[in-house]
């Protein structure tokens, strides 16, 4: 099992160029950056961990932004997003920065995706929160049409256009990873359209076969976020999981670094 970071970077943090290159020195195999276009002022829907939603979200960079910049400092380093907020986004556009990266990066991205859980953020983008898994299927079935034909073209009840060149077509074929993220949904459409799956880890390594058993036996890539629990580790690296990725808060350098010195500590049996 690889060991990732999964983080947001932000204005007030370390930046994208110093912590790649820091990432690569201790053995991490990924980076995967969250996504939020904005954070509506007036907002109803709960903050799904509880209590005050965490200043971060506020002031996330542009994920295909920030990975182009860590892609040009680092040579091994998976470049991934956890997750893009793919129903928030034009589809052609997503569809060619994405591409873009593994262009410039020479085929090191991995494209996690997600259906959100800020109803207003959705609202201000156009996307009716009730039909957004619908429009993510569709989605996650036309961006691998662009990708993989010279002339694509897709007719759905939310995505629709005719036949049409799209250029860069990414270095990995026939497209970059993709990855559900969430729970039980994510679980279900990865199943279905036959991608990886990003759940959230649980803290008890007994739970671990239950939790997987949600992909219903279908051979499918995980990539979990968890904590650096040598238990939890072990339990998902013999369940077959292939990455787990460590949640780095949000920190000036010299904190992250430090933070990084211990997760590579516990990550030590597993980095390579």
């Amino acid at each position: 099992m690889k060991i990732g970071i999964s983080t947001f970077l932000t204005d007030e943090g370390i930046s994208g160029t110093k912590l790649g290159p820091a990432l690569e020195d201790r053995g991490f195999d990924a980076l995967f950056l969250a996504e939020h276009s904005h954070i509506p002022a007036s907002r109803a829907t709960p903050y799904p961990a509880g209590g005050e939603l965490p200043r971060q979200y506020y002031r996330t960079l542009d994920p295909f932004v920030a990975l182009s910049a860590v892609a040009v400092v680092t040579e091994r380093l998976l470049l991934g997003t956890g997750v893009t907020l793919l129903i928030q986004r034009d589809l052609i556009h997503t569809a060619k920065e994405v591409a873009s990266l593994d262009v410039i990066s020479n085929g090191r991205v991995v494209f996690g995706v997600g259906a959100g859980w800020n109803r207003e953020e959705m609202a201000n983008h156009g996307t009716d929160p009730r039909t957004r898994g619908a429009l993510l299927d569709e989605q996650l079935e036309a961006v691998r049409v662009i990708w993989s034909e010279d002339l694509a073209e897709y007719h759905g009840r939310f995505i629709d256009f005719d036949p049409l060149y799209a250029w860069p077509k990414p270095v990995q074929q026939p497209h970059p990873p993709i990855f559900v993220g969430g729970g039980q949904a994510a679980a279900k459409r990865a199943i279905q359209h036959g991608v990886g799956w990003i759940p959230i880890g649980v803290s008890d390594p007994a739970e671990v076969p239950a939790q997987l058993a949600l992909l219903e036996g279908h051979d499918l890539p995980v990539v979990v976020n968890t904590d650096p629990d040598p238990a939890v580790l072990d339990a998902y690296a013999e369940a077959g999981v292939v990455r787990a990725n460590f949640f780095l808060p949000t920190l000036p350098e010299s904190e992250t670094l430090q933070a990084l010195d211990e997760f590579a500590k516990v990550a030590d049996p597993y980095l390579g």
